[in-house]
């Protein structure tokens, strides 16, 4: 098997990944390029797609942050609450973050700090209904246009894929091979 990325032997289905990995077995023919081919599409997809999912939330009055935080809260279920550690932990962001976030989000009236029941020092967060309306629309969005984004793919490649990449996911996750 060869240490480096193998493009495909067609022209009209290679892109500039491949053209680097080709450029790169050139100048150093014994470095591995393979990590180029997947992770170097990963990275260039994610950068693509950005613009056209932040459009979405953009649209309606939201950043990138904030539509997490209130898709997180939404995902949870009626009453649509949880408590900022739960949040916190859902994001992978730090606290001061989240706060900044919710700091946001309360005072465009989309969030509510609740008490909770029999714990007066915690104070749970909730969407509020124009929190969840905003929520739901907003994700509606950005489904459709991710969905757009993967029309090229059959629903059997795209299952395929989800499952490639979440192996690959898991992998880094429990081998960290870069640390």
């Amino acid at each position: 098997m060869s240490r480096h990325y193998e493009a495909p032997s067609y022209a009209s289905d290679q892109d500039g990944i491949d053209e680097r990995c080709a450029q790169w077995a050139a100048e150093l023919p014994d470095v591995d390029t393979r990590g180029m081919g997947v992770l170097g599409r990963a990275r260039w997809i994610t950068l693509t797609a950005r613009p056209p999912i932040e459009a979405v939330f953009k649209a309606h009055d939201l950043d990138s942050g904030e539509a997490d935080v209130l898709f997180s809260l939404l995902r949870s279920g009626p009453p649509y609450r949880l408590r900022p550690t739960e949040l916190f932990r859902t994001l992978m962001i730090s606290s001061g973050g989240l706060t900044d976030r919710l700091n946001r989000l309360a005072k465009a009236g989309l969030i509510r700090r609740a008490v909770a029941e029999g714990d007066g020092r915690s104070l749970p967060v909730e969407l509020t209904e124009e929190g969840a309306r905003r929520a739901k629309e907003a994700f509606q969005e950005d489904m459709a246009v991710e969905a757009a984004m993967l029309e090229g793919l059959t629903e059997d490649e795209q299952t395929q894929l989800a499952g490639l990449l979440r192996k690959l996911a898991l992998t880094i996750t429990a081998t960290k091979p870069f640390a």
